[in-house]
């Protein structure tokens, strides 16, 4: 077996995991809204553990090879995986305990209406923010993976409460933080 055979086989088993665990877990209802005891989606749940992890191709990895992140807030869209998981990369080197706390969702269809809380601390500002956040996800066909995510939150709020002016603007990549 070729090393670039070994490759694709491991990429469709844990495409495979990935939409039976998801599945399980949807029908299961073992991840539940923090304190309210209400099922997420797994794929949802899966959303969430990646932005709240360390390694941002799990990010990429809940996303269809052609997925759309968009963060309307800062009014940016990635496409694709990769730049997916170079989203939450930059997210990371920008913002020290990144979050999304999810608190309600609602499926209708093929999209989920999920409804959080995203916080942390812009690294250079005086203090940390929580501000609530909506994002409508477009799952594929067996509900296993994201197609699309909107994120829909407050920029200004994130400025204030973290102390920023206005004006702010992160640094380019690769540039400390001011």
């Amino acid at each position: 077996m070729t090393s670039r055979t070994l490759r694709t086989l491991t990429v469709v088993t844990a495409a495979a995991f990935l939409c039976a665990t998801a599945t399980a877990t949807a029908t299961a209802a073992a991840y539940a809204v923090q304190g309210t005891g209400r099922p997420v989606p797994g794929v949802v749940a899966a959303w969430a553990r990646a932005w709240n992890g360390s390694d941002p191709r799990a990010l990429g990895a809940v996303f269809t090879a052609d997925g759309v992140y968009t963060d309307e807030a800062v009014g940016v869209t990635f496409r694709g995986r990769k730049e997916i998981a170079g989203w939450k990369a930059r997210a990371d080197t920008l913002i020290d305990n990144v979050r999304v706390s999810v608190r309600d969702t609602r499926l209708e269809g093929d999209r989920v209406t999920v409804r959080a809380v995203y916080s942390g601390h812009l690294k250079g500002a005086p203090k940390p923010f929580a501000v609530p956040m909506t994002t409508l996800l477009g799952l594929d066909r067996g509900h296993c993976r994201i197609a699309f995510d909107q994120d829909h939150y407050s920029l200004a709020e994130v400025l204030i409460q973290s102390g920023l002016p206005a004006d702010w603007t992160p640094p380019a990549p690769g540039a400390a933080a001011r």
